[in-house]
């Protein structure tokens, strides 16, 4: 046990020249974020290998919050993961309470794992589960009819839940819980064997997702332009997703506006992220993404977004904090028809106003001051912090 404990170490050691050096972002600020960044690494799947490790023990690990973030999350979702075997019985139990939906997903393995495989993939509206319900699941066993009961494949290892929270009120969200049916008998006591698997998986999580991530984004970018949109097919993702990327290259004094048409989807939302780590960054401290109800259109019926390192005081602001390169995704779910790639055009900050329509409106400090504060409350209350 020594030996693995000493291994997972060296390894995590490794790790931090590795993003400092060539190919990871450079400016010192990046670099402390990507520092920091390696450190959620190690906490996120330290926690679901060692914590979470046991398919007869089953609980819940939320990643993608404040301090776990990796590959994308988006600001409007809770996720949830737990431990399967495809060979036992579970029973997911809760109460939607304040949440809108969710997107059930029988996985083989996290996105940046060799099978990142969604093999199902359950949508609560789509069951008859809605916001305020309480809910009984029942997952493994033979196949069924019942749309309360979930198959798991052969090659099932987690279920994870995505929980969609639209309107951003500082409500009571989801509870949930999930006990394995066939468990028998309390976990027995961990032994060194067991230990030394989980800090290997555990080991191999973190090499895995620091360089994917990394590599993903600079592949997109390279195949696109700056400051335009561009779609993004997700191998092997859900089936309800559409994704569109937009990486931004803009000057201090210089700002994005992107205009759409509204997507024909029950959910969309424009949102920031960081180069090099993925990240969503200051969700609940900035205005650093908008969703389909708190987006406000224009009188002609279409979306205009302005991406701007400073509040220009019009509706649909997204903040950069600061950040003169990242991305922008456009992401829609449970569409109708596929979504319209969005326009951009870049302008000087000075002449925001101008790139607008007559009519865009006017936001003033103490609404934004407004929207941020209900912004904090409801992230408060979600993630119980």
């Amino acid at each position: 046990m020594v030996a693995a404990w000493s291994d997972w170490c060296r390894r995590l050691e490794a790790l931090g020249p590795q993003i400092l050096g060539p190919g990871y972002p450079e400016a010192p600020e990046d670099q402390a974020e990507g520092l920091k960044h390696l450190i959620e690494q190690a906490v996120c799947w330290l926690t679901w290998s060692v914590g979470h490790g046991d398919p007869r023990a089953p609980f819940f690990q939320r990643q993608n919050d404040f301090f776990t973030q990796w590959g994308g999350p988006n600001a409007e979702n809770t996720y949830r993961h737990a431990r399967v075997d495809p060979r036992l019985r579970y029973r997911i139990r809760g109460r939607m309470n304040s949440c809108q939906d969710f997107i059930l997903a029988i996985r083989a393995g996290f996105r940046h794992q060799p099978n990142p495989a969604t093999v199902v993939e359950v949508t609560a509206s789509n069951v008859g589960i809605h916001e305020g319900d309480e809910f009984e699941l029942l997952l493994g066993g033979p196949p069924s009819d019942d749309p309360h009961h979930i198959h798991l494949p052969d090659e099932a290892i987690m279920c994870s839940i995505r929980e969609y929270y639209y309107d951003w009120r500082a409500l009571e969200p989801a509870t949930m819980t999930i006990e394995c049916l066939d468990a028998g008998s309390p976990p027995a006591r961990v032994t060194g064997e067991d230990l030394i698997a989980q800090l290997e998986e555990a080991a191999h999580a973190v090499e895995e997702s620091m360089p994917f991530w990394n590599t993903y984004m600079i592949d997109f970018r390279a195949a696109g332009t700056d400051n335009s949109f561009a779609p993004v097919k997700v191998p092997r993702g859900l089936d309800a997703a559409r994704y569109v990327f937009c990486f931004y290259d803009l000057a201090p004094d210089e700002a994005l506006v992107i205009e759409t048409e509204v997507p024909d989807a029950r959910y969309w939302s424009l949102q920031l992220y960081t180069l090099g780590w993925f990240e969503g960054p200051g969700i609940g401290f900035r205005t650093t993404s908008i969703n389909h109800v708190q987006a406000v259109p224009s009188s002609d019926g279409r979306v205009r977004a302005v991406l701007a390192h400073r509040d220009p005081g019009v509706p649909n602001w997204i903040d950069t904090q600061d950040r003169l390169e990242g991305l922008v995704t456009l992401r829609s779910f449970w569409v109708s028809s596929e979504p319209d790639m969005p326009s951009t055009r870049v302008v000087k900050f000075d002449d925001v106003r101008d790139a607008l329509p007559p009519d865009a409106g006017v936001v003033t400090m103490e609404e934004r001051a407004a929207e941020l504060a209900q912004r904090q409350a409801h992230i408060a209350t979600r993630f119980r912090v």
